[in-house]
Formats: C-alpha cells, sequence, structure tokens
C-alpha cells in the first residue's frame, strides 16, 4: 500500500503534468497568431464559441490590442475567427450567474461587418469580469481615452500610400487651370469651410470675395465646386450642399449669379440641378432653414433622386443582416431580401448616377447635391466620374476617386461609423459608403473587362473601412486630419494595397480610354452581393475559389507575354542575321501569315 505522502506527490505531480500540458495546449493553440508590429497581447482565456454553424466550440481566446483572434481546441470542428476591435460594435454581457441552461452566461458581442459573436464563460467566480472590461476598453478606445490602434502600428510598406492623391495634379489631369476654372487656395486653413478641402477648383470669373458671399448661403458652407470636368465637351461636374432658403423662401443674388457662371463655362443651355432627396425630404428641409433652388434660379432646372436619407439606409441594412446572419432563410429568401429593400436603394443611387453621367456626356453642366452635401452627393459624383472616366476604373484611379470624393469632401467616416466609439446607438450611423462600394461591385459584374481592379480590392477596402489599421478612413474631414497629424503617424490603405498589387488586379481587364459605362439599374438585373454580406457563411466560403483562379489567370497572361516578347525579340535578330552580311532573300508568303497567326493565337484570350 502506497504512504500517504507517496499519493500526495503523484497528484501534485499530475496535477503539475495537467496544468503544463494546459498552458502547452494554450501555447499550441495561440502560436499561429502573428501579431502586427506594434500589437500587443492583453489577455488570453478558455472560453466555449456559441457558432451558429457548428455548435459550442471549445477553445482559447486572445485579446489584443488591435484584434480578437479565437481558435478551437478540438480536431473534429476547426473553428478560427479573427476580428479587428474596430469592427466591433456593442460589448453586452450575456445571462447571469443564476441563469439556469447550458452556455447560458457569457459574452453577446455585435459587429459593424455583418456578423455576431456569442462566448460561454463558466458561471463561477466572475469569470467574464476582467474579459469584458478588457474588451470593452480595447474595443472602444476613444470612448476611454487610449488611441486607435492606426496611431500605435509600426507597420511599415515599400509604396508611400499617401502620395496616391495630390489634389492639384489630379485637376491637371484633368485640364485645370483654364480659361473657364481655376483652382483656388481660399481655404487653405479651412476658414471658408472647414468640412471642404484646402484646395478648390472654381469658375475663373468668380472673385474670393464671391465665393465668401455664396458660402454664407449654402449649409455648411459647402458652395459649389468642380468635382470633375469632360476633356471634350467641357461639361462640368460641380457638388455643393442645399441652399438655406428657409421657410420665408429666402434669395441670394451671389448664389444664383455663381450658378450661372458654372453653366456659363461650357455654354450650357440650361444647368441641371440634381438634388439627391425625395421631393417632399427637400420641402421638409425648409423649416430647419434648408430648402433648394427655385423658379429664381432662371437658367437651371431642378430634378429630384429620390434616395432617402441615412436613417432610411442604416434600417434597410440591418434588415438585410437580419435575413443573411446566421443563417439564410431559403423558403421565402427572394420576399426577405424584397422587404428590406437594400437593392432597390442601390438602384435609385446607380439611376442617379446613371443620368449625372448621361447628361455630362450629352454636353450639359450639372451641380448635385443632397442636405449637407456630403453622404448621397459623393455617392453621386464618384459613381458618375467611375462610369465617365477610365481613370477612376484603374487600381490606382480608384484610390485617388475615393481620396477625393469621399475623403477630401468631408464624408463623415468617424460619425458614420463610429470609430472607436461605445455609442452603438448613435443616430448619425450610416452605411453610405458600404452603398458606393455595392455600387462599384454591380458595375463590376455588368463590365467584368472594364474595371482593372478585382472584387478583393472592394472586400480589403471594406475590412479596413472598420479595422482602424489603417489611417485612411479616420475622421469626418481633411482639417481634423490636419489638426491630429494623421498622414505623417498613421499608415494609409494604400500602403497595403500598392505594396500587393497583384493580388487586387483583374486579369479579364481590358483599357478603354473613351469608353462611358451605364449600367442597367433595374432589379431584374442588380444581385445581392453575397461574397459580401453573406461571407461568414462557410458554404458561401467554401464556393469562392476565385481568387486562386484569377491569380492562375494572371500568371497565365505574364507567361503569355513573356513567349510573345521572346518572339519578337528572336524575330529582331533574326531580321538582323538578315541584313547585309546575312541571307538577303525574303521570307516565304506562306510562312508570314504563320508567324502572324502565331502571334495572334498568343494575343486572343487577353
Amino acid at each position: 500500500m502506497a504512504s500517504p505522502v507517496s499519493v500526495y506527490n503523484s497528484n501534485v505531480l499530475d496535477a503539475h503534468i495537467s496544468s503544463t500540458s494546459r498552458e502547452s495546449l494554450k501555447m499550441e493553440l495561440l502560436a499561429d497568431v502573428t501579431l502586427l508590429p506594434g500589437e500587443e497581447r492583453i489577455i488570453d482565456k478558455d472560453i466555449i464559441y456559441i457558432c451558429p454553424f457548428s455548435g459550442a466550440v471549445k477553445g482559447k481566446v486572445l485579446i489584443t490590442n488591435y484584434r480578437l483572434y479565437f481558435k478551437s481546441c478540438d480536431a473534429d470542428v476547426a473553428v478560427t475567427l479573427d476580428v479587428p476591435l474596430g469592427a466591433i460594435s456593442r460589448v453586452e454581457k450575456m445571462g447571469g450567474v443564476s441563469s439556469r441552461g447550458e452556455n447560458s452566461y457569457g459574452l453577446d458581442i455585435t459587429c459593424k461587418d455583418m456578423r455576431n459573436l456569442r462566448f460561454a464563460l463558466k458561471q463561477e467566480g466572475h469569470s467574464r469580469r476582467d474579459i469584458f472590461e478588457l474588451l470593452f476598453k480595447h474595443a472602444f478606445p476613444i470612448s476611454h481615452g487610449l488611441p486607435l490602434f492606426a496611431y500605435v502600428t509600426q507597420e511599415k510598406y515599400e509604396e508611400n500610400g499617401w502620395s496616391v492623391y495630390r489634389p492639384v495634379e489630379e485637376l491637371r489631369r484633368q485640364g485645370l487651370p483654364n480659361n473657364k476654372w481655376r483652382i483656388t487656395f481660399i481655404n487653405k486653413n479651412y476658414e471658408l469651410c472647414d468640412t471642404y478641402p484646402a484646395v478648390l477648383a472654381v469658375p475663373f470669373k468668380c472673385k474670393e470675395e464671391d465665393l465668401r458671399r455664396v458660402s454664407s448661403f449654402r449649409s455648411r458652407g459647402r458652395i459649389p465646386v468642380l468635382s470633375w470636368i469632360h476633356r471634350e465637351n467641357r461639361a462640368a461636374i460641380a457638388r455643393c450642399s442645399q441652399p438655406l432658403v428657409g421657410m420665408s423662401g429666402k434669395r441670394n443674388k451671389d448664389d444664383e449669379r455663381y450658378l450661372d457662371l458654372i453653366r456659363d463655362a461650357n455654354d450650357t443651355a440650361k444647368l441641371t440641378i440634381y438634388d439627391a432627396r425625395p421631393n417632399v425630404n427637400a420641402v421638409a428641409n425648409k423649416a430647419t432653414g434648408g430648402g433648394y433652388e427655385g423658379d429664381e434660379y432662371h437658367n437651371a432646372e431642378l430634378v429630384f433622386l429620390d434616395i432617402h436619407n441615412i436613417h432610411v439606409m442604416r434600417e434597410s441594412l440591418k434588415k438585410l443582416k437580419d435575413i443573411v446572419y446566421p443563417n439564410v432563410e431559403e423558403s421565402h429568401w427572394l420576399s426577405s431580401l424584397e422587404s428590406t429593400h437594400w437593392l432597390e436603394h442601390i438602384k435609385l443611387v446607380l439611376s442617379g448616377a446613371i443620368q449625372v453621367a448621361d447628361k455630362v456626356s450629352s454636353g450639359n453642366s450639372v451641380v448635385v447635391h443632397c442636405s449637407d452635401g456630403w453622404d448621397r452627393t459623393a455617392q453621386l459624383t464618384s459613381l458618375a466620374m467611375l462610369m465617365l472616366d477610365s481613370h477612376y476604373r484603374t487600381l490606382k484611379g480608384l484610390q485617388v476617386l475615393i481620396e477625393k470624393e469621399w475623403i477630401s469632401f468631408g464624408h463623415k467616416f468617424t460619425s458614420r461609423i463610429g470609430h472607436g466609439d461605445k455609442n452603438h446607438a448613435d443616430q448619425d450611423r450610416s452605411p453610405i459608403f458600404v452603398q458606393f462600394m455595392d455600387c462599384v461591385w454591380q458595375m463590376s459584374k455588368q463590365f467584368p473587362t472594364a474595371f482593372e481592379f478585382n472584387e478583393r480590392l472592394l472586400l480589403t477596402i471594406l475590412e479596413h473601412l472598420y479595422s482602424c489599421r489603417f489611417g485612411t478612413f479616420l475622421y469626418n474631414c481633411e482639417s481634423a486630419r490636419e489638426q491630429n497629424a494623421l498622414r505623417q503617424k498613421t499608415v494609409s490603405l494604400w500602403s497595403l494595397v500598392n505594396s500587393k498589387t497583384e493580388l487586387y488586379l483583374n486579369p479579364f481587364y481590358t483599357p478603354e480610354s473613351g469608353r462611358v459605362l451605364y449600367p442597367v439599374a433595374s432589379m431584374r438585373h442588380l444581385e445581392l452581393w453575397v461574397t459580401y454580406y453573406i461571407r461568414w457563411n462557410p458554404r458561401i466560403r467554401q464556393q469562392s475559389p476565385v481568387e486562386q483562379r484569377y491569380l492562375e489567370l494572371l500568371a497565365l497572361r505574364d507567361e503569355y507575354i513573356k513567349k510573345l516578347e521572346e518572339l519578337r525579340l528572336s524575330d529582331s535578330s533574326r531580321l538582323a542575321d538578315d541584313g547585309p552580311g546575312g541571307d538577303t532573300s525574303s521570307p516565304s508568303p506562306a510562312s508570314s501569315p504563320t508567324r502572324q497567326q502565331h502571334y495572334t493565337h498568343l494575343q486572343t484570350p487577353f
């Protein structure tokens, strides 16, 4: 019979081995997490993930100052989660100490990127207190006086993404300055309009004092300025906010003259003003001092585009999330999708942009605005520019378009996304930029050879819209970015993209410089962007080998181009050999077509 001492020692040893093996398993499970430079571990913990597809899964969760990472320890059910903390909208406690039922005590996490997460912990000893407090603190750093991760990361890239967009260079590419339009630096200190960029393009004949008078009559001082000009017919797209007409029907002669200068810049008979709002909303805005251009604008016509406001769009996406996550309701899918009105809103945005593009293409200048000119206006101008100008359909061009029409012109990314802010119920949150990206995707589906970039680029942009890893989408306007030294202290998303361009290229791209794209904006031709909205469903992920195929096609294309170049070189060296000292006999007529056919065959697929 073993002595009590030996039994005790044996138990201690077993406990030690068990503890060591658990620690070893923990290290093993989390060993494959590659932390970013500047990323630090905060806490790791045994936890159960209530997976909507596989049920309760035991594993380890790691929380850093950038992400929540979970890995299952069950060999039969391999589950990994890698969630940037910036994508978290809400963290709540689930159940209490006295809650009954299996896995009823834990955490509920709502994300901004179309998924929710649920974790269960042991009920005894307040086991969730530490993880809840640390997760809440680091998911919402702004609410806790901490810096966003973009200011902490030490990442370095070969390319400097901040140099992608240079305002004056982009205006020169469009042919400015000319005898109708000029570049002004009146807003260099953001005094004319604190939400506009420092560099603006305005009608040549207007003076700086005129601009100041016009700004007093436009909401937030957002005067009509040039977004894009047609190189041939000189028709322009100008953007602004609503006029401050109010209930009394105020007028401003300077504003009326100013719009006439825009019309006169290419001798347009009538300037078309596209008001993105439904007519009834524009009329209602008069009660709060806003409004729209009336009959006093003699050489102008007003068209309402019936696109709804940020609150309608937020509710629409919420309904879409309800029907796609965690499971897709197959039996009533079409009626459920229709009830969200999401594709209907996409249709209206695209339809409005088509009208703008068509009007400009036919030689008429336009002015586009909504209420404040930073949501629906940005959607319409950028999409119309994408349709009209093939430069914006290139990999670098799309980056310039987003920097110009969205970031520099003051789309309120902080307010719409809520970076690092715990106030998930904020009424300013809205998926306006997501909607724009959806419209770009719809166009790329209808014109598969017209865009140099692929779907992966769009998905990457939307991932980092929320992640707070890069400075690109932080803050509401250029003046706030300058104030917070964004370019000096953070990395641009375009640094990542442009350092690995091969990942984001479309192998079917065919450059066509003069082509205007008119997508079909009917419900029959629009599709739900499944690989974005339903990407967390494992069945969808299994059915998407597209990226690998793209890479294979790009490699094949490079191989063909290399072979073609070799043929050309061998041809030129043979012709050199056939010169004065070589064989002077001319190639037989039969051999020439064969070589030409060989060239044609090589180039056909691309």
